[in-house]
């Protein structure tokens, strides 16, 4: 490793599971300047009518070359350029790759990211979004036939076609993360028809250090709770965050969680929490805070790693 290795987030999940979303907002608060950001959807072996020919979803591990992502992700972790691939998911082509050398924040999302013991080995917090199935498919269907030129009928085939390798690839890495993200509509509500009004739920593993919440949390009613409990047969915290959180309230949480950030003195950026509906921007104070808390960890790892000079990073 060098002395200029960058900070790294693996934000992982399924297709269509918000994992673009989380990472814009993490990079308004890091600074765009100081990030580089890379897919590992571009690392595809098969275009889309390849992939139509050859039988095969961009979900099974064939469909990729997960071996240079490997060796592509170690070499970023050292500080050292690659050249990456490029998938144009407007139009399912692979294009011209692109040089790309790493800034002090390195953001990966993906459907891959975590599938290898030598490319979890790279990160150092590991993010999995986990939104209900129902939540999903109308997010997707939202997203393929308005940027993607799918109709309903196409997407919601091509789901079907691609659960099995969702089940058997995708969904085991969520036991990876340090942080598991569940975004989901209120009790009786429909998930299109939830508005944003999202709630989440955030898993917060032993695996990494995370903040003292306590002065956060108010009664058990609040908008903001903390639980303990298990996952996966692990102990695990449990964040409860209320979509409904009023906006003086999401105000006084955000600040509080912003307050936590290690050796960081600027101000808090403004817009965050925002969204895509179709072509409308939204905003969503839960999803603003989950952004905030998962750059807490990078912020906490870049202050650790400059202390002990194997770090360029700076607030």
């Amino acid at each position: 490793m060098t002395e200029e290795r960058p900070i790294t987030l693996a934000v992982v999940g399924d297709s269509a599971a918000g994992k673009t979303t989380m990472i814009e907002g993490i990079e308004q608060v890091l600074g765009i300047e100081r990030v580089s950001h890379i897919c590992t959807d571009d690392y595809h072996r098969y275009d889309r009518a390849e992939r139509k020919h050859v039988e095969v979803t961009p979900l099974h591990p064939d469909c990729n070359y997960l071996d240079v992502l490997e060796l592509d992700l170690q070499r970023l972790r050292r500080g050292q350029p690659i050249l990456k691939p490029v998938y144009d998911h407007s139009n399912g082509t692979l294009a011209r790759p692109e040089y790309l050398a790493p800034e002090p924040f390195l953001l990966v999302d993906g459907l891959f990211g975590l599938h290898s013991a030598p490319m979890r080995e790279c990160f150092d917090v590991k993010v999995f979004l986990d939104p209900p199935e129902e939540l999903r498919r109308v997010w997707k269907v939202k997203r393929d036939t308005s940027k993607r030129g799918y109709t309903v009928d196409q997407v919601l085939k091509d789901l079907e076609l691609r659960e099995p390798d969702s089940e058997r690839f995708i969904r085991p890495q969520r036991a990876h993360a340090d942080v598991v993200v569940r975004f989901s509509p209120p009790p009786g509500v429909r998930p299109q028809d939830a508005n944003g009004q999202l709630n989440v739920t955030l898993v917060l593993r032993p695996t990494i250090p995370h903040p003292d919440l306590s002065e956060l949390l108010g009664d058990k009613g609040g908008a903001i709770r903390l639980s303990l409990g298990r996952d996966q047969g692990l102990p695990v915290d449990f964040l409860h965050i209320d979509g409904q959180v009023g906006a003086a309230e999401a105000e006084r949480l955000e600040s509080a969680v912003w307050s936590h950030m290690p050796g960081v003195a600027r101000p808090r950026p403004e817009r965050l929490g925002v969204y895509a509906d179709r072509n409308e921007r939204r905003q969503s104070d839960a999803l603003a805070l989950a952004q905030l808390l998962i750059t807490y960890h990078l912020f906490r790892a870049a202050h650790a790693a400059a202390s002990e000079g194997s770090s360029r990073w700076s607030a």
